[in-house]
């Protein structure tokens, strides 16, 4: 099931959202996104895509710690594929009472209700019982719909035959042998710390593996310190491998920063690998680089003999919640 949709993934940007009851969609000066785990996603890989955009991505109950100002400036977007998750439940419950700007990005379930039942704009997602997060292509292009985000949303388009699965699958081979029994770090600049954390995402999830990312410059400045190893501590370093997401448009100084990294980690004797971003687009760089991970992560779950697909301490979770 879960190769059959890695393989699948490239038909989801040929799906064109419709926006029901689309006279009630406002045009507001900002956005905020919310939504839980995987069903985020989507509109993070839209921010790293139109940094000009003002969206907020808010991952809690209710609203974001803004003015009121803001907003009523803001379209609020509810977005969860099961359309059940109780935060973004609370977050529209939230909203609707104090009648702010609303939109659903929704595969169903209790969210598609209120907004069936309240006429607010929305866009029903293929339902195809996947994990969100193997859905970014469809969520990535709704977000984008209710956006009006035009220009990008025909230029995803063409990822339906620009992604190559098979370049991908080969890419991943040598690395999904390199972090066997190994603890990922995933490093990336400020601006591609979305993709960064999707990795992180991708390996604790699919893999079930602890990982962890941040992003540089900040790095430089508290986290390194941690891996000045030394022999009572060689014991701790001994699992951490190193992934930096290099981007050709970053600065220069973020890219001497990158090689004066991984100097400084090699000298401690620690694996760091360079993955430069491939693509002829920014899009199709980054959803080459969410495949790669995809892909990677499915083939240390089959390493460490666990299901890549379900997430059963998540589900196990929610029903002490409930």
């Amino acid at each position: 099931m879960f190769i059959q949709t890695l393989q699948n993934f490239p038909k989801q940007f040929s799906w064109e959202p419709k926006v029901v009851n689309p006279e009630n969609l406002a045009k507001k000066e900002n956005t905020i996104v919310v939504g839980m785990g995987g069903s985020h996603l989507g509109a993070d890989l839209v921010k790293l895509c139109l940094p000009s955009l003002s969206i907020n991505i808010h991952t809690s109950y209710g609203l974001p710690d803004v003015s009121e100002k803001n907003l009523k400036n803001s379209l609020i977007i509810l977005s969860s594929y099961s359309g059940n998750t109780e935060e973004v439940i609370d977050s529209f419950n939230t909203a609707f009472t104090q009648g702010l700007a609303l939109a659903v990005a929704t595969t169903g379930g209790q969210l598609l209700d209120l907004a069936i039942k309240n006429n607010i704009a929305y866009i029903k997602l293929p339902a195809e019982n996947i994990q969100p997060r193997l859905a970014l292509g469809y969520s990535f292009r709704a977000i984008l719909k209710l956006l009006d985000e035009t220009n990008t949303l025909g230029e995803s388009d063409a990822l339906v035959n620009k992604l190559d699965l098979d370049l991908i699958k080969n890419k991943s081979t040598n690395l999904i042998e390199k972090l066997q029994n190994k603890i990922p770090v995933i490093y990336s600049s400020l601006k591609n710390k979305a993709l960064a954390d999707i990795w992180k995402i991708k390996f604790n999830e699919t893999s079930k593996i602890p990982a962890f990312s941040n992003v540089f410059p900040e790095l430089n400045h508290n986290e390194m310190s941690g891996f000045d190893s030394n022999s009572a501590t060689q014991d701790l370093m001994d699992k951490f491998y190193f992934i930096f997401l290099q981007d050709r448009t970053d600065s220069e100084i973020i890219l001497k920063r990158i090689d004066a990294t991984k100097n400084i980690l090699e000298q401690q004797n620690f694996k760091v690998d360079i993955l430069p971003f491939f693509g002829d687009t920014k899009t199709e760089s980054i959803f080459n680089s969410l495949l790669l991970v995809d892909y990677i992560s499915f083939g240390l779950a089959e390493f460490y003999n666990n299901d890549p697909e379900q997430v059963p301490l998540v589900e196990k979770f929610k029903k002490m919640m409930s």
